[in-house]
């Protein structure tokens, strides 16, 4: 009879105790969680890369629903414990679900500590620890707030760096000389404040707040020497402190943490407690790397393994700022007994500084090159020796003998008990013994099976040696994805392939480029048509039946098996005769619900199938045409009114946007396009999360690309300035072309610059204007083929539309008799 195991807290380190648990006495336990956050567990050390827009939720989650349900765990989603009942063994939630456990693991993490000032409590103060907090700055960057983050530590500079990212002005208050002065000694932290400046972040040291200015909501940071600071946002990221009340009230003992052993037993037998609410003899830990070591002691006590118990260490520092590279562990204080080496680069922004004692690294602060780090930490943690090699010892471990060796045979020195992950804890053995029990052959694969690179990534490279020491010439680290399981070749390939080969059917694709099924699969199929259509227009046929269902009814399909109808109103705009003739096709057609879109439309919602042609012939009449909201392709160009009738327009922005609209409804592209154009920098057409949008401003037009406010929320990155609408207009046209030629099928405009790079995308259409005129050529020929309304040539007749009829009438079967 499995025990029951109640488990306080869905982080990273319960998460990964169980998994270790499950490991080692799998149906040893019947598991339950409580998870205060209304979801599953992810990565938080990930949680700056999915504010800057670098990643998404998903791409973060570390255990999916399906991992609870293949373990038979039973997650309660938003529910905090209120009160544990240790004489009956019970916990109690919030929402009053009571839970009996044998043995029970608290995991309450940390809170963050507020400093106590005036304003702390305003609306638009916020603090940085949890989704929640995240995907309010999200919302607030939206808005284009103005950002002050208080605290220069590690949390504090990667919420700053992901503000900026997304386009706010950020300024840095924090209370010492220099910068997170607890890793870093005050050379690297001059480094690190002009990188950040150099990224557009105002950092101000020796700042002590004094109060948060606003009545309804924040207004700004008053310090101490009397300055001001404007801000819409502030966002607190001056420390954590673990979170122990509820321990402390069931009557746990407890200190700055709640008190645990070597083991992670708390005072009572029957608890375990892990994280970075514990305190372990003395000491209280933010890192994920002790994380880690807790959940596997943990997991060891719970399955009964004896075993070493928790032994701290000190745990390297990174900086999660892309770009910025970073790494500090140890101890690098100056004392009388202490030596140090520095090297310093400045043409190259490099610095490195050891410090020593007795012939053994105490501390290593690394700035601008860190590839050396692991293998600095490694001694250190060994307290080797480091006498004979005391010359070269600065310059890394390809230089020891005097001169570069080769990084593979640095690698291959390493001892197995190296650590390469520090997020995870994973040592040089762990993962070359996996990949060759498990036969690994790729990156996923070991990030799977060994948690290596599967945090931060910046131990990537390390991972890809020892895959490549390991498997010798079988690892190929820059591999093609396959596009599907039906060729060996990529997207990119089999692209190139298409307009070198003049191929333009999908059978002369598949028998040229030697595929191996015989007819495709529903990945291939719709990526082959698009870039037949794209990159042959006029002379390949569109394969209806390659499309998806959506596209292929020129609607989009609903829960129900109805449809919506979405018809195109150009920039946004409408009229009277629009608006009748609408509502006269919803009461003909009794049409259960109309619903006004984020994209300035109108959506007619619960249509049927064989009512489509008829719908879409009514609403010709009015001279709408399909709104294309099913398609991989512009949908909408969303405007504000503009110099029409806002006090502060400062160009016609809904003109542009009606005439780019026009001008490029009806193409293809790779995947869904939105557009919009404000017309001032307050943004009122939100043309900052648009794949494509324009700001008007005195000057003239600044064009945006690259955004996206979805599943993925990302802000767009400024590709140039334009001085009139036609120029624009132009620029817009030409990108577009661009992206339809180089980008994979479903690949969203922002995933494709970051494939292929902001400079080639701007060479291309910014700076050489022969090449963009060819680009706007190439789009203006294929929108001879392509500016068609696919609902008029149906409701004409022009396409057959017999698929829309029912191919029979049944009426209904009667009972039999009893």
């Amino acid at each position: 009879m499995p025990e029951k195991l109640v488990v306080i807290g869905n982080g990273m380190a319960p998460g990964r105790m169980l998994e270790h648990l499950f490991e080692k006495a799998p149906g040893a336990y019947e598991v339950t969680i409580f998870n205060a956050e209304p979801r599953v567990n992810y990565d938080r050390i990930m949680l700056s890369p999915v504010l800057s827009g670098e990643k998404s939720f998903d791409d973060i989650v570390i255990h999916g629903d399906g991992w609870y349900v293949q373990h038979g765990v039973t997650l309660y989603k938003g529910h905090k414990i209120v009160a544990i009942d240790r004489n009956a063994r019970t916990v109690t939630s919030n929402h009053g679900v009571t839970e009996a456990y044998d043995r029970l693991v608290i995991a309450t993490g940390s809170s963050p500590f507020i400093p106590p000032v005036p304003g702390k409590d305003l609306p638009g103060v916020l603090s940085y620890r949890d989704l929640d907090d995240v995907e309010a700055m999200i919302l607030a960057a939206q808005a284009r707030a103005k950002a002050v983050v208080i605290g220069g530590g590690l949390l504090g500079l990667e919420a700053a760096a992901g503000l900026r990212a997304q386009g706010l002005d950020v300024t840095v208050l924090h209370l010492m000389p220099s910068l997170m002065e607890r890793q870093l000694d005050p050379a690297a932290g001059y480094l690190l404040q002009k990188a950040l400046e150099k990224r557009g972040i105002e950092v101000v040291t020796g700042a002590n707040t004094k109060a948060i200015l606003g009545t309804e909501r924040v207004e700004g940071v008053e310090l101490a020497d009397g300055r001001v600071i404007p801000a819409s946002l502030v966002v607190m990221a001056v420390g954590i402190r673990p979170s122990c009340v509820l321990a402390k009230e069931a009557g746990l003992a407890v200190g700055r943490g709640i008190h645990v052993d070597e083991h992670m037993v708390t005072s009572d037998p029957a608890i375990l407690s892990l994280g970075e609410c514990v305190e372990v003899d003395g000491r209280i830990y933010g890192l994920v790397a002790p994380l880690y070591q807790m959940a596997e002691v943990a997991a060891r006590h719970l399955a009964g393994e004896g075993g070493q118990g928790f032994r701290h260490s000190d745990t390297p520092t990174k900086l999660k700022v892309t770009g910025i590279d970073l790494y500090s562990v140890g101890d690098f204080a100056d004392a009388p007994d202490r030596e140090e080496i520095v090297l310093r680069d400045a043409s190259a922004g490099i610095y490195k500084r050891l410090v020593l004692q007795d012939n053994k690294i105490l501390g290593a602060v690394l700035y601008g090159e860190t590839s050396d780090g692991g293998w600095f930490g490694d001694l250190m943690k060994k307290g080797a020796d480091i006498a004979e090699m005391r010359d070269t010892l600065i310059f890394g471990q390809s230089y020891q003998g005097g001169s570069p060796l080769d990084p593979m045979a640095a690698v291959a020195a390493l001892g197995d008990d190296a650590e390469i992950c520090g997020c995870n804890g994973v040592c040089k053995g762990k993962i070359t013994s996996t990949i060759t029990a498990k036969g690994l052959t790729t990156l996923d694969e070991v990030r799977s099976h060994t948690k290596a690179s599967s945090s931060c990534g910046t131990c990537t490279g390390l991972v890809e040696q020892l895959m490549s020491l390991t498997l010798g010439q079988s690892f190929n680290p820059n591999a093609v994805k396959p596009m599907c399981t039906c060729t060996d070749l990529g997207h990119g390939d089999v692209r190139r392939l298409i307009v070198a080969k003049e191929l333009k059917s999908i059978p002369a694709v598949m028998q040229e480029l030697q595929w191996k099924t015989s007819c495709g699969c529903a990945k291939c199929r719709p990526a082959l048509n698009y870039y037949l259509l794209a990159d042959w227009p006029g002379e390949s046929v569109d394969d209806k039946q390659s499309r998806f269902i959506n596209e292929r009814v020129h609607a989009n399909i609903q829960k129900d098996g109805t449809y919506s109808v979405v018809p195109r109103m150009w920039g946004g705009m409408t009229s009277s005769a629009e608006l009748r003739a609408i509502a006269d096709v919803v009461d003909k057609f009794a049409i259960p619900a109309v619903k006004c879109t984020g994209g300035q439309r109108i959506d007619l919602l619960g249509v049927k199938k064989e009512d489509l042609p008829a719908v879409w012939g009514d609403l010709n009449a009015a001279g709408m045409v399909s709104g294309a909201a099913y398609a991989k392709g512009l949908r909408t160009v969303k405007t504000c009114v503009g110099t029409d009738w806002c006090r502060f327009g400062t160009q016609d922005s809904t003109g542009l946007g009606i005439r780019i609209e026009k001008f490029m409804w009806g193409s293809w592209t790779p995947a869904k396009v939105k557009m919009a154009v404000s017309g001032c920098p307050r943004n009122c057409a939100e043309a900052t999360c648009k794949d494509v949008g324009v700001i008007c401003v005195d000057s003239g037009y600044e064009i945006h690309f690259a955004g996206a406010a979805g599943l993925d929320i990302h802000g767009t990155v400024v590709l140039c300035h334009a001085k009139t609408e036609d120029e624009t207009l132009e620029i817009i046209v030409a990108l577009t072309q661009l992206y339809r030629e180089q980008g994979h099928y479903l690949e969203r405009m922002y995933k494709w610059l970051k494939r292929v790079g902001m400079a080639s995308i701007q060479a291309a259409v910014v700076e050489d204007a022969g090449k963009r005129a060819r680009l706007f050529e190439r789009f203006v020929h294929s929108q001879t083929f392509s500016q068609r309304d696919p609902w008029a040539e149906r409701a004409t007749g022009a396409v057959a539309s017999h698929e829309f009829r029912p191919m029979a009438e049944i009426a209904p079967f009667r009972e039999a008799a009893e």
